[in-house]
């Protein structure tokens, strides 16, 4: 805590220009290098920040001057370059889904365990003003006891942007897995940890086509499921209805509702940091935005790393392993429900993740 955590960077795809935004305002994190499987677009990042080096991922993992290494591979690495950095003795923050399997995730938690270094996953969208502030709205009572909740993602499918949108559509990928952890992590930092989980889920098309970029009009496989309905029991009692789906077109159902006994909140976007939070209070004729009240603000993805800076040795990450353990766990037991056609309990828990007072 004070000394500026030395980071190096996995995977210099597209995600890496967001952190690399965030990371030059923030004084907890001191970027030295970065590694990509293409060492032109490792270098193109490195000549756009002064004292960062290019190096290949067997350097990266060797360097003595990194104590984090942020994975922002594809999700079908996730573990393996998690597990390398561990076994390097480095921490290690990486791109949501925390693995493509528990297995693999429950690997990366036990070596780092054992290793004695930390570990964080995305999303850290959940430390924003927009979460954090209707969690506060919830701890502060406003809703009397929560019963239930809603988290709604449609789209037509990434391909109809993304110019090489394999991977969305490779075990990994599918709605649930690309899209869910924002809403699952949300709802386990609004209502707690889940118990037990009811799903079901289509394949609707064995193929997509590429919409743009030197690839459009080209067909790609689909091993996933891409439309995804789960229940999720909370252990408080709260349900909560989720809905992920490259199936539809549009929607008008907020991202996230949470009702309770005295009121209803309509929380934000979870894939963006900040948005409004709206009540609307028992006996009240209006929805009202209530003022911001708790995250970080002017969040941008990175902070999580900055918050895993400053947590305490011996105190789980807000944004930690154990969050996204449990969201995979979650996401997992959803599609092994709507495999095997009956409930599933989950055999992770965690600590509902401590808030973020107003932050700027």
């Amino acid at each position: 805590m004070g000394i500026p955590l030395n980071v190096g960077i996995i995977g210099c795809g597209a995600i890496s220009a967001q952190y690399l935004a965030t990371f030059e305002r923030l004084t907890a994190v001191n970027l030295v290098a970065v590694a990509d499987l293409d060492m032109e677009r490792a270098q193109s990042v490195a000549n756009s920040h002064p004292g960062v080096r290019a190096v290949d991922v067997v350097g990266l993992l060797a360097a003595t001057d990194v104590d984090l290494v942020l994975n922002l591979t594809v999700p079908a690495a996730h573990a393996d370059i998690a597990l390398r950095a561990i076994a390097a003795g480095k921490s290690v923050y990486g791109e949501k889904p925390l693995a493509t399997t528990t297995a693999d995730g429950r690997k990366v938690l036990d070596a780092a365990r054992t290793a004695g270094v930390r570990v964080g996953c995305a999303p850290d969208t959940v430390l924003g003003t927009g979460i954090q502030t209707a969690r506060k709205a919830l701890d502060d009572g406003v809703i009397g006891t929560p019963v239930a909740a809603t988290a709604t993602m449609m789209t037509a499918g990434h391909e109809q942007w993304h110019p090489n949108p394999d991977f969305y559509y490779q075990p990994g990928g599918g709605p649930l897995l690309d899209m869910g952890p924002y809403y699952v992590a949300a709802l386990v930092t609004l209502l707690g940890p889940v118990a037990s989980v009811v799903g079901a889920a289509s394949h609707t098309r064995p193929e997509r086509t590429v919409g743009s970029g030197p690839r459009a009009g080209e067909q790609i496989p689909v091993s996933v499921e891409t439309h995804v309905t789960g229940v999720l029991t909370h252990a408080s009692g709260a349900l909560s209805t989720l809905v992920m789906s490259f199936d539809a077109v549009a929607t008008k159902s907020s991202n996230i509702e949470v009702h309770g006994t005295a009121g209803s909140l309509i929380v934000p976007d979870p894939n963006h940091f900040d948005g409004e939070v709206s009540l609307f209070a028992l006996g009240g004729n209006e929805w009202t935005v209530l003022p911001v009240s708790a995250g970080y603000i002017d969040g941008g993805r990175g902070i999580g790393i900055a918050d895993l800076a400053d947590t305490p040795a011996g105190q789980e990450p807000r944004a930690g392993g154990a969050l996204g353990f449990h969201s995979l766990d979650i996401m997992e037991s959803v599609l092994e429900s709507a495999r095997s056609g009956h409930s599933v309990k989950i055999g992770s828990t965690v600590d509902r993740p401590l808030g973020v007072p107003l932050t700027a």
